[in-house]
């Protein structure tokens, strides 16, 4: 062994290594304004998956989408979706009825777990200039 240097205990050496092997499927996220039910209830925590082939496919044999293929959005949110707050399911009609702003919220989130394959976005503060990354998933106010 060089001076100075010493030893990496061998899990250490290998659990970052596992956890850079892991693939990670599934994102949580948290709405900017939420889904209202009928009853009132908003439902703003929820899971995306990543999405497959077939996932992207599919949509394009769907007759909504055909009349309009501005729909395929609605559609392929509503595959990928796997939770919303307590709703037992997640389709079309729900997301018809989210706020533009949650739509356009998680058309960002799809594009940046499939095509990146992460959820963080680099930004700049506008007071200080100053960059740095925050998780466009969620959380809390405040926390990172």
């Amino acid at each position: 062994m060089r001076r100075g240097l010493t030893p990496v205990p061998e899990t250490a050496k290998t659990e970052p290594l596992e956890a850079q092997r892991a693939l990670r499927t599934e994102f949580e996220f948290e709405l900017p304004r939420g889904y209202v039910d009928r009853s009132g209830t908003v439902h703003r925590h929820g899971v995306m998956r990543l999405a497959t082939a077939r996932d992207e496919l599919v949509p394009l044999h769907d007759d909504r989408v055909r009349e309009n293929p501005a729909y395929l959005t609605i559609v392929l949110l509503g595959r990928v979706i796997t939770r919303l707050g307590t709703l037992d399911e997640v389709h079309g009609g729900i997301l018809e009825n989210m706020f533009a702003s949650d739509v356009a919220f998680l058309q960002d989130l799809y594009r940046r777990v499939n095509q990146e394959g992460h959820t963080r976005a680099s930004v700049t503060c506008p007071a200080c200039n100053r960059d740095f990354t925050v998780d466009m998933a969620g959380g809390r106010l405040g926390e990172s």
